[in-house]
């Protein structure tokens, strides 16, 4: 098993890179939009490099989560307050237990303090919540009595991490020894069968409360005193220890793989959003240029070489952006796919093109106007399809995938709103054809 620990270990080491270098070579804009993800991934890559593990805790406010930090170390290091709500941000705190984890020469325990769950409406606590169960090794769930549905609800949630986790019934001096047992067998039997293992329920009281203790002299008189138990989190402790030294490297190597894969999939869905958006852009740019071009043409037949030139630049310019350069030779037989498949799309541009480029002839001109708008519509609403489709493609890695360039021409059509986009795109044409005034 160590010797799978130390596989598994050196592959997350070197998935973390190459998702580093992945980020690294990303377009500037796509790196601007991955910031956070990169400071994340880069704190990834130290936390490998010395063997630090993260533990997380969860609970609702006042649950004692603080407490249980500063009965863990020893010391008082986090803040405690009868408030609720007094955590406002993630908490990080050094537990000094060394080599903790087998496998590692060295190795830093972190404890991590979260906001309480029930304080998840609040966005930026939500968010500061959900970073800390991303990046955590192992799972503190904290609670004072039998789970409630906000609880049971954070704790299924918490369990789709992937990652270990260890509930904490605190406060247990509140409770009588058979009340104790009647709240873990409920626990372990009733509440978390499937989520939480038997071994994995323990209880602690990080932070109990004074007792009356009475003293009698040997006069036989008694005196009275409020003293402040020992925090009792022994068992807990010896759960975590015993977890990390089994398991503890093959923990952080599972997390460190996890996370790259969650960047990679930001960054893949990252640059799809972008370069979508930055091609819907160019294609109507060219959609409008070549409307203008094709209704301000008077040449016969020339308004039809122009509009395919215009459809050739724009595929070649998507090209560019999805990163798959295309040559006009490819490019013109991608728009020659589209077209035979977009059926009568093409038929009734061509149609209108041969009427317009009629009148045109045989007005030597003089039929311009009146063909302009409709003849640029066409031209225009074609182009548009064939952009479409040509993104699709890129989009696919340069392939149709299994849907064919028919298939996918029709789902574009159907899906293409037809009436707005010739408003749309009529307004633009009348405006750039409007003499200045």
């Amino acid at each position: 098993m160590p010797a799978d620990h130390d596989r598994d270990f050196d592959d997350a080491v070197a998935t973390v890179r190459r998702t580093l270098e992945h980020v690294q070579s990303a377009d500037p804009k796509e790196r601007d939009e991955m910031v956070r993800e990169w400071s994340s991934l880069t704190d990834m890559a130290r936390k490998l490099e010395t063997g630090r593990v993260d533990i997380a805790l969860f609970g609702e406010v006042s649950s004692g989560k603080s407490a249980l930090i500063n009965a863990l170390v020893g010391e008082y290091v986090a803040d405690v307050d009868v408030r609720g709500g007094w955590t406002k941000e993630i908490g990080r705190v050094g537990w000094g237990i060394p080599h903790a984890v087998k496998g590692l020469g060295t190795s830093e325990l972190n404890l991590i303090d979260t906001p309480g769950i029930n304080e998840v409406d609040d966005q930026g606590r939500a968010i500061l919540a959900r970073n800390a169960a991303a990046s955590a090794d192992l799972i503190l769930f904290v609670t004072d009595a039998d789970l409630n549905a906000r609880e049971f609800e954070a704790l299924t949630d918490l369990a789709t991490n992937n990652k270990p986790i260890i509930l904490v019934f605190n406060k247990k001096d509140l409770y009588t020894p058979e009340q104790r047992l009647r709240i873990l067998d409920v626990l372990r039997s009733e509440r978390l069968p499937h989520v939480i293992g038997p071994d994995d329920i323990v209880m602690t009281a990080a932070d109990p409360l004074e007792r009356e203790t009475v003293f009698e002299s040997p006069d036989g008189s008694t005196r009275t005193e409020w003293r402040k138990p020992k925090a009792d989190v022994e068992e807990l402790k010896v759960r975590i220890l015993n977890v990390l030294d089994r398991e503890g490297k093959a923990l952080i190597a599972l997390n460190a793989s996890l996370f790259a894969a969650d960047t990679s999939d930001k960054l893949a869905a990252t640059k799809i959003r972008l370069r979508d958006a930055h091609a819907q852009k160019a294609i109507w740019t060219f959609v409008v240029a070549k409307s203008v071009a094709v209704a301000a043409n008077p040449v016969p037949l020339l308004d039809v070489g122009g509009g395919l030139v215009v459809d050739t630049t724009m595929v070649v310019t998507l090209g560019d952006i999805y990163g798959l350069p295309m040559s006009k030779n490819n490019a013109g037989k991608l728009i020659r796919q589209v077209i035979f498949s977009a059926g009568w799309v093409t038929l009734g541009e061509w149609m209108t093109h041969m009427i317009a480029n009629a009148m045109k002839a045989t007005s030597f001109g003089a039929a311009t106007v009146a063909t302009a708008v409709p003849q640029g519509l066409a031209g225009g609403y074609g182009s548009y399809i064939v952009g479409q489709a040509a993104k699709y493609y890129l989009q696919h890695g340069a392939s149709w995938g299994d849907a064919g360039p028919k298939t996918v021409v029709r789902r574009i059509l159907e899906t293409a709103e037809e009436d707005s986009i010739l408003e749309k795109l009529r307004d633009e044409v009348s405006r750039k054809l409007r003499p200045s005034t």
